[in-house]
């Protein structure tokens, strides 16, 4: 029996193959989908994970399995995902770390970001606080910048290299050419509870684990590092506001494919997630969580990547920052 081949033109050939990926997204999902998540169970990234499967697991009428692959700030898990069949059977849980930063700050992350995936789309941001214990005596931006040029020594305390949270204090440093010591945690956990107890005396931490330490003041919030105030803390100024206009520092999280993954695939995907964002009960679980919900196309996902490996490649770059 002799091979079949194809003798049609390329616009055929190219036809035929948009209907094969077509018929493949209407009967997609047929089986569970892994969704992995390169961060260990319980942080702010796998709640936001759990959400987006609870959905997608109801509208696909298959089972969304988190896979947590922690380690190396998330190195470990998106290399995992890189390297995963492009079916849509393999999705990965990133953040504007995993994107943005780990590419310019380790020597070899394993992958590319926008050569080794598919953007699918945001699901939501949350801003970063920098927050103090009471007796801290600073009490506003201003106040801090003014103590650390009058103050030999200065801890402040963030997650580990590769997190937003890292390089926001790396850029707070820069732009207010102040001398402060960063001292690193393994997660945002470590660092609340060493705030709290007041080993460590301020601090750039995500919103999420130090909310209620917030809202009854064992802790004091300074300044939101968003673009806007959140709306969790709505009295608290922006870091801009307060005197340092342009600095800006979220945490964004969205779903990421692997590269070639059909793109009726990626648009079912990112319809679901659109609508996971749309609906109530998620976006009161967001907001727990200390995000707010963000909606994007694939395309404006991918510019968002593109406009944060920039702006964080740069400071990685001026500060000759890395990771082995």
């Amino acid at each position: 029996m002799t091979n079949m081949q194809f003798t049609g033109t390329p616009l055929a050939f190219a036809f035929v193959l948009g209907m094969a990926a077509a018929a493949s997204a209407q009967v997609y999902p047929s089986r569970p989908v892994t969704l992995i998540v390169p961060f260990p169970a319980g942080g702010g990234v796998d709640a936001m994970a759990r959400i987006t499967a609870e959905r997608l697991t109801a509208a696909f009428g298959q089972q969304v399995v988190i896979d947590n692959r922690g380690g190396a700030a998330g190195v470990i898990g998106t290399r995992a995902a890189a390297t995963a069949i492009p079916d849509g059977y393999t999705l990965v849980m990133s953040t504007s770390g995993t994107t943005s930063i780990n590419p310019s700050l380790y020597a070899n992350p394993g992958y590319d970001t926008l050569k080794d995936f598919t953007p699918i789309g945001l699901v939501a941001s949350t801003p970063i606080v920098v927050m103090a214990h009471p007796s801290f005596r600073a009490t506003s931006i201003s106040e801090l910048i003014a103590l650390a040029r009058t103050q030999e020594h200065l801890d402040v305390g963030t997650p580990p290299p590769g997190t937003e949270n890292y390089l926001a204090a790396e850029l707070f440093k820069s732009m207010t050419g102040i001398n402060m010591t960063i001292v690193s945690y393994k997660g945002t956990g470590p660092l609340t509870n060493d705030l709290v107890g007041g080993h460590i005396s301020v601090a750039f931490n995500t919103i999420a684990p130090a909310l209620g330490n917030l809202q009854s003041k064992l802790l004091r919030a300074l300044a939101v590092a968003g673009r806007t105030r959140s709306v969790l803390l709505p009295d608290v100024p922006t870091v801009g506001e307060s005197g340092l206009p342009g600095f800006e520092a979220t945490v964004r999280y969205g779903l990421l494919a692997p590269i070639g993954t059909p793109r009726p695939i990626i648009d079912r995907i990112n319809s679901e997630m659109r609508a996971t964002v749309s609906a109530g009960s998620a976006r009161s679980r967001i907001a727990a969580q200390g995000g707010e919900p963000l909606f994007s196309t694939p395309e404006e996902y991918a510019a968002d990547i593109d406009r944060e490996q920039a702006k964080w490649g740069l400071l990685i770059k001026k500060l000759g920052l890395r990771v082995d």
